[in-house]
């Protein structure tokens, strides 16, 4: 029977995604890992890759067409000795694609696979349950005598493909652990008027409607779940650069030959990173029941885009020189401007950096992307008087930080530690080289 292609989730909030551009057209042939087409998800535009081998039967959704939910059909794929004529045997016509509710996934949470999510075909388990598999994983799985049953898929929602029938044996597998009845969710909890009630107030009045597009959507859902969930507590601290500033351009003269311009973010970067090897116990995450105590500084920095943020992470930052850190920033905000990351290079960390120095701003507070344990808020350096250790009156360059941590992970204590190693680094730079 004809299988369904089905709307992959490509990123881990994706709930809906916008049809790029389609890479096959129908009649074509196509074997697993091929590119079938370009999808646009609330983060990024991604490629789409076949699971399965086989023909290009219809093309359910066209290309530029926006709003398709998560496992919604959008093209059919024939297997062989099946054709088009077979199409109409399909249980139900692919749906027209409708906006989907607003993603309540963590960003920061693991990634769905990223590959194409073809319908499975569906047969029955021995306790009525349904077993989904590509129709060429039950051809193997018949050739070489396999209960589909007792084979865990690998594929999409555990679908059953053909690498996990060419490595399994004709030994039954252990079945998977009976799931425990899902909880029911709880009421969500109200986030202002509704929709009707602001349109009433403001009836009156000359406005514009903008309709909320997908990373908006995760944004505020993001924030929302932020603040509701969190502890959040406050450090605030000021920092004296001139001696960064001075070593800055002492290296920036020095590696101009190489192309080389470090910006002080660079050396937050690596100060936050060097901290969280100084301060262990800061260096974790939230993990509901637990917490989880990284080994790497993961650092993740804000990058601002039209309409939203992202926050690639900069991963084992401890271990990289100033340079390898400042060239792969620019990297992934470049790429960031133009939606092109992969999820795994905006998701995991234990602690982000928000800059707004380069707009002027003096100081803000942060709001902790979960499931991090910290964030640091940067303002705008500037010539402030200070007393100097010997009393007199001078005049220094001071930067502002407030760092944003999460109770449940980090107390009043360890945070003040973190941040005082933050300090220590932006204020003797020449350490962080040794």
């Amino acid at each position: 029977m004809p299988t369904e292609i089905l709307m992959p989730a490509l990123s881990p909030t994706m709930e809906e995604g916008t049809l790029a551009k389609w890479l096959v057209k129908e009649g074509d042939e196509v074997s697993s890992g091929d590119l079938l087409a370009e999808i646009e998800t609330d983060k990024a535009t991604m490629e789409f890759e076949a699971v399965d081998e086989g023909v290009i039967g219809k093309i359910l959704v066209a290309e530029g067409t926006e709003g398709v939910a998560v496992n919604s059909p959008i093209a059919v794929l024939l297997a062989e000795g099946e054709s088009a004529d077979d199409i109409g045997n399909l249980s139900a016509a692919a749906p027209a694609p409708s906006a989907a509710p607003a993603p309540d996934a963590d960003a920061a949470g693991s990634a769905p696979a990223a590959a194409a999510a073809p319908a499975p075909a569906a047969s029955a388990a021995a306790d009525g349950s349904r077993i989904f598999a590509s129709p060429l994983a039950r051809r193997i799985a018949a050739d070489k005598g396999l209960d589909l049953s007792q084979i865990q898929g690998s594929g999409p929602r555990g679908r059953i493909v053909k690498a996990d029938v060419i490595d399994a044996s004709a030994a039954p597998a252990p079945a998977p652990a009976a799931q425990a009845p899902k909880a029911a969710a709880a009421a969500t909890a109200p986030t202002g008027p509704s929709t009707d009630a602001v349109l009433r107030t403001y009836a009156d009045r000359d406005f514009e409607e903008i309709s909320l597009d997908g990373m908006r959507k995760t944004v505020a859902a993001r924030l929302t779940e932020a603040k509701q969930t969190i502890p959040h507590f406050y450090l605030r601290r000021d920092i004296k650069l001139d001696a960064l500033l001075k070593f800055r351009s002492t290296l920036n003269k020095q590696l101009e030959a190489r192309g080389v311009k470090l910006s002080v973010n660079d050396f937050i970067i690596k100060a936050s990173a060097l901290a969280l090897q100084a301060v262990p116990e800061a260096n974790r995450v939230w993990a509901g029941d637990r917490m989880l105590q990284l080994k790497p500084s993961d650092v993740a920095v804000a990058v601002a885009i039209d309409g939203g943020l992202f926050t690639p992470v900069l991963k084992d930052a401890e271990m990289k020189s100033l340079s390898a850190l400042s060239a792969e920033m620019k990297d992934l905000a470049a790429r960031a401007r133009d939606k092109k990351l992969a999820p795994h290079e905006y998701v995991g960390g234990t602690f982000a950096i928000s800059n707004l120095g380069m707009f002027g701003i003096d100081n803000f507070d942060a709001v902790i992307n979960p499931p991090h344990g910290a964030i640091l808020a940067v303002g705008a350096g500037a010539k402030k008087p200070v007393v100097g250790e010997d009393g007199e009156l001078a005049v220094a360059t001071v930067m502002s930080v407030t760092l944003s941590v999460d109770h449940r992970v980090i107390d009043g204590a360890l945070g003040a530690q973190l941040l005082q190693a933050i300090v220590d680094n932006l204020e003797n730079p020449l350490g962080m080289l040794a």
